[in-house]
């Protein structure tokens, strides 16, 4: 998998009921930065990262 570029982070423990990495996404694209989540396994952490056009 090619690198990709983070946008913002998380950490998965959040409060039950709370996405603030997809708050984060929408927020980004809703101002024109193409952005989607994934999850880093290892880290055990949420990344916006830049999506691939």
């Amino acid at each position: 998998m090619a690198a990709r570029e983070i946008l913002a982070d998380f950490p998965a423990g959040g409060p039950r009921g709370s996405w603030p990495a997809e708050e984060k996404a929408a927020e980004l694209r809703a101002a024109g930065t193409p952005a989607t989540v994934r999850m880093d396994l290892d880290s055990d952490r949420f990344l916006v990262v830049r999506a691939e056009s």
